[in-house]
Order: structure tokens, then sequence, then C-alpha cells
């Protein structure tokens, strides 16, 4: 935002010891459960970390100071003693109701109770730390309810609390971590949770303000709740008021704007595949990842979005993130790294949380960090490529690192890979990934070509021939007259539907036609497309999953290029109505039980909404956009 950072054992559980004097653990089994479904909830973001929040007024999830940190709110993936923060009507409501307020990331939840109606705002403020909850009388008067239970280190250490300004206030400290706590209202201990009963009417309100600090560092001072409110509804919608979209889509586009960029991180430009871990893929399944963390995949899809919607410096940001990420040995080469570049993001379970609805194990790091995905080198020299020709840095900013990445890029294409996919069950020659050696070889061959940088062309050229006639020669199968899953194989994926977005063959070669009409065939499920069929692949894995929600609006991009708009125009109609009722979503979605499934929410979801948004306006796919080069008017960035 224009100013401010907006622009594995289990530990041993530490005995009670509060001046509060609980004398008990609260029993899960009697305490309200939290959330029922993903969708239920809904996001809170300060681009530094997120929280989520259930419809039923619970905050279920948040990690402090930073996306990666231990959860101090993990209910979300345990029981309410592993950590919430809820404040709910005492009665149950007769309605509930929410959204965001327009252009902002605040969330206001509207309670309907036979006495009356009250209105749950929540946010973090601006360059804070702090949450803010303001309870609202709209009518009548409504009794309420607030709970409290912090637990640091994802939802295992019960912290020392102390009480301020009389009670009104607390402070709970353990290890290496401090909130405060001011609240309008005075509060109590009870079996270690901190709870407290009020009554609101309408126009008035009770406001409660939990900031963070390091424990070494003094006690964070709370903002003012009304006036943090008014600071970030004012800072949300400068922002969001940028959007250079004007299109039919303009509401949706705009919320997936707004997510992406409560999912970044200010300090530097990085942005999280999603703010959770362990969400399953599969009700009560395995398939529970980490995304906390950036994934180079995402590269290019988020370069393009942010500078077609008209952000160009938080483009400019993420490209810088990226240069510096990858910056050093070519060998060594990540698919996702730390938030500020970290490269150690190990991979551990935790036991002390049940899961997402019993969904095990819960996971914290990610051992995709370690495999070899030769698609995250087309994707990055992609990105590379399209910085320079859209003006947002010099063409040579980056160009002595493309010719590293170009020169072992040569050694190795022709190993086989674990895929976009990050399978677990065994590399192979991934059709896709190979796709993306072309991708970035055709790239590095623009730019020298374009910006008349020194480079090895003949070369380049020769291997970009090669890997396109390996390509078509040993990853189509004329029996099935379409690309398949990985050479020799006879399987689908649909990450074949990039084949033609990233300009590898136009949209009307019979192949690429075969292709969509294959995958159109055999992987949509109730109108939307399954990544693959994961009986049938080596993913090494157990179970199922749902449609993965971006290859959907992938297959829509492929309906564009085919000149198929009244189809494309139905299907993504359907695929917004998938949002939930504050437009968020996540990374699958279940068409049986007709929930969402997956980390929520997914920052490649609302990027595949964004970019397909554009398409479906200018009847131009992503290959298109990038042969073109995009708009490159504007004062060059600098290289870092």
């Amino acid at each position: 935002m224009p100013e401010g950072r907006l622009g594995p054992h289990h530990p041993r559980r530490a005995k009670s010891s509060s001046d509060h004097s609980p004398s008990e653990r609260v029993d899960s089994a009697t305490a309200p459960a939290v959330a029922t479904a993903i969708e239920d909830y809904a996001l809170i973001g300060d681009c530094h970390t997120a929280a989520l929040v259930s419809k039923q007024g619970s905050i279920d999830w948040l990690c402090w100071p930073r996306f990666d940190s231990p959860a101090c709110f993990a209910a979300l993936l345990g029981t309410p003693d592993n950590g919430r923060w809820r404040i709910a009507p005492a009665e149950t409501p007769v309605n509930i109701t929410r959204r965001y307020l327009p252009g902002t990331m605040i969330l206001e939840t509207l309670f309907e109770t036979p006495s009356g109606s009250a209105a749950l705002i929540d946010f973090m403020a601006v360059e804070k730390d702090s949450i803010v909850r303001i309870v609202e009388g709209r009518s009548g008067s409504v009794e309420m309810q607030f709970e409290l239970s912090l637990r640091f280190e994802y939802g295992s250490a019960i912290p020392w609390v102390t009480r301020l300004n009389h009670g009104s206030g607390l402070r709970a400290i353990a290890g290496p971590d401090q909130v405060v706590l001011h609240s309008d209202i005075k509060l109590h201990g009870k079996a270690m949770t901190t709870v407290a009963s009020f009554t609101v009417r309408a126009g008035q309100r009770t406001r409660f303000v939990m900031s963070y600090a390091p424990s070494h560092q003094p006690l964070p001072v709370p903002p003012k709740a009304d006036e943090a409110l008014d600071d970030a509804e004012a800072t949300w919608t400068v922002w969001s008021g940028r959007c250079a979209y004007r299109g039919r889509y303009r509401e949706q586009v705009q919320r997936s704007l707004l997510t992406l960029k409560a999912l970044s991180y200010y300090p530097t430009g990085g942005i999280v595949a999603a703010p959770t871990t362990s969400l399953p893929e599969q009700p009560g399944g395995t398939r529970n990842w980490d995304y906390r963390f950036c994934w180079l995949r995402d590269a290019t899809f988020t370069l393009l979005a942010l500078m077609h919607a008209g952000y160009r410096e938080e483009a400019q940001a993420w490209g810088a993130w990226l240069r510096r990420t990858v910056a050093g040995s070519p060998s060594q080469l990540q698919t996702l790294y730390g938030l500020a570049g970290e490269r150690w993001v190990l991979e551990w379970e935790v036991p002390w949380l049940e899961g997402y609805q019993g969904a095990s194990p819960v996971r914290v790091g990610n051992a995709a960090s370690t495999q070899l995905q030769l698609d995250v080198y087309g994707e990055l020299i992609d990105a590379l490529y399209q910085e320079a020709t859209l003006g947002l840095v010099r063409p040579t900013a980056s160009w002595d690192l493309q010719r590293a990445l170009m020169q072992h890029l040569e050694e190795i294409w022709e190993q086989p890979d674990e895929s976009i996919w990050e399978v677990r069950g065994g590399a192979q020659n991934f059709t896709f990934s190979k796709v993306m050696v072309w991708v970035a070889v055709d790239r590095a061959i623009r730019g020298a070509e374009q910006f008349n940088l020194p480079a090895p062309l003949e070369r380049w050229r020769a291997l970009r021939t090669r890997v396109h006639d390996t390509v078509c020669r040993f990853g189509f199968s004329h029996a099935r007259n379409s690309f398949v899953q990985y050479f020799g194989a006879d399987t689908l994926d649909a990450s074949l539907l990039l084949l033609p977005l990233v300009g590898f063959l136009p949209p009307e070669d019979p192949r690429i036609a075969g292709t969509v009409e294959a995958i159109g065939r055999d992987l949509m499920v109730d109108g939307l497309i399954r990544r693959y069929h994961t009986h049938q692949t080596a993913d090494g894995l157990k179970g199922s999953e749902g449609v993965f929600l971006a290859c959907s609006f992938w297959y829509v991009d492929n309906l564009v290029l085919q000149g198929r708009h009244r189809e494309a125009r139905t299907m993504f109609s359907r695929l917004l109505a998938l949002c939930n009722d504050v437009g968020l979503l996540a990374e699958e979605y279940d068409p049986v039980s007709r929930r969402q499934l997956g980390n929520f929410p997914q920052a490649f979801s609302h990027l595949a909404l964004i970019n397909t948004a554009l398409n479906l306006d200018t009847h131009a796919g992503p290959a298109e956009q990038r042969s073109q080069g995009g708009d490159a008017d504007g004062e060059v960035g600098e290289e870092y």
C-alpha cells in the first residue's frame, strides 16, 4: 500500500501459571466446536500474517508474527484447547451473514438473534501487529460471550497470564512470544481460558485489541480501536481503488487482488501460497501440506496478474523477491522458499494436533523444496523475461543469472523429475516439465534477441528445437490423440492445458484440440477439471482428491483461445459460484460433498481467476499477452 506494510517431539506442556488461577483444562468435548467447513472461514491480514475467522465468530488459526510462525490459535487443526478466540451471541443466532467492507479486508459478521442484532467487525490494524475486534449493536440488545484460549507453539504451550488495567486487559507470555489484550470490559479466568459476558445495545460498541511483540521487548501498545478501523478502511480502499480492471467481473477480480495482497509479505515482496497448513485435499485423508511458503511456480502468473490489473509496485516487489531468492548456484534452485527467501523448510509432523476433522498428519515445512521440478526453470526465466519486457527492470538486471540458469538446464533437462504436482511416487519424464524447459529456452532466446544481449543463440535455438521435437515425439499419444502425463504413459494431466497458454503450440493445432477434448472428456467431474486420475498416476499417495480449481480456470482459458466464448463464460460463472460468501477459494473443491478442500484461501486459485477474467474480456489468453509484451510504459525499476 502507499505507506507502511500494506503498500519433532511433543513439547512438554507447562503447568498452569496464571493469576487467573484456573484449576482445570477446558473440556474440549463441551466447548463449542470449530467451524465444520473450510468455506465457513474468512481471512483478515496485515501483509505480515493472517488469521482465519469462522462464521461463528471464532478466530481458529493465527500464526504470529509471520505467516510461517508457529500458530498461537490452532483450533482449526485440533480442538478449542489448541487455541482460539471466540466472540458470539450467548443464544443461538437465527441468522448469520457476513461481508467485507467494500474494497477492504475488514470483515463484518452480523448476528441476528430473537432479542436483537449485533455486528462483529474483525481486522488487523495497519502497521501495528494487532487484531482489532469491535462488537457493534445494530438493534435491540444482544448478550455476548467472550472466550480466549491462547496456546503458543501450534497449540501446545500454555502461557503465563497476568492481569492489566484492573482486569480489563491481560498479558500472556511463553518463551519468545508475548501478547497483550485490552478490552472495554472486565475479563476473568476460568479453566485456563479467559472469559467474559457482556450486553451490547443498538448504537453501542465494545472493543477488543490484541497486540503481539517478542517477549524480550517492552509491552506492545495497542492502537485505539476506532481510529485503527478508520485507518484500515482508508488504507485498503485506496489500495483496491488502484485496480485498473474495469470489466464485467470487477467485483470478483478486486476481491481476488485484495486476497493476494493480504497473502503478501510486505518486508520482502514474497507471496505465500496460502496462510494455512494441512487443510486436506481429501476429507479425512493424508494429502495435507504446508503452504505458508512462496513457490517459484507462481512467478509468471503473479507478475502478469498484478501488472495487467494495475499494480506495478507489487509486481516489482515480487520480481525483486524472485531475483534475490534464486541468487546463487543454479544447481541449488528450489521449488519453494521461505518468505524472505529462506531455503531450509524441513518437513515434520505435529503429533499433538489431530488434524482438520481428523485429517492427519499435520505437517509443518514442505519436503517438496528438495525435489527436482524442471518446470520451475521455465516459470522463473519466463517471469524474468516478462519483467524486462514490461519495463519493470533493466534488461540486464538478471541476464547473467539467466545465462547461468540456462547453462545448468542444458545439463539436466533430460532427467526425470517430480513435476508441477510434486508427486512423491518417483520421478518421471513428465510432459509438462519438458514443455516448460522449452519455455525457459524460448524466453531466454527472446530476451537475447529483443534486448541485444550476449548469448550462445545458435546453441540455444538448436536446443529449443530439440526439446520441442522430443515432447511432440514422446509426450503425444496418437492412440489417445492427446498429449499425455509423462513419456510413454496413456494417462492425462490437466497441466497439459497450459501448452497453448505458454505458446508451445497454437490453440488451433489438432494435437492441442485433441488434448483439450480428451481432458474435458476424461478428467471433468460435474463440469470441473481434476488434475489427473490419482489411482492411475505415480503420485505415491493413497486416496483421491477433489477437483483442482486452477485447472478448471485453465480449461476456460482454452475455450477462449478456441473461440468458444459462450461455453467459457458459462464455465467461468460456475467457478465463481464456488467462491464462499465472502469471495474466497481454497485449492480444491469436492463435487460430491460440494465443499471446498485444501489450504485456504489459495493464491493459485485466485491468480487463475484474475487471469481468466482478463482473458474473457480481451478474448486473448496468456500466450497472446506474453507475445505482445504487455504495457511497457513507465520508468524502469531498479535491479533490487
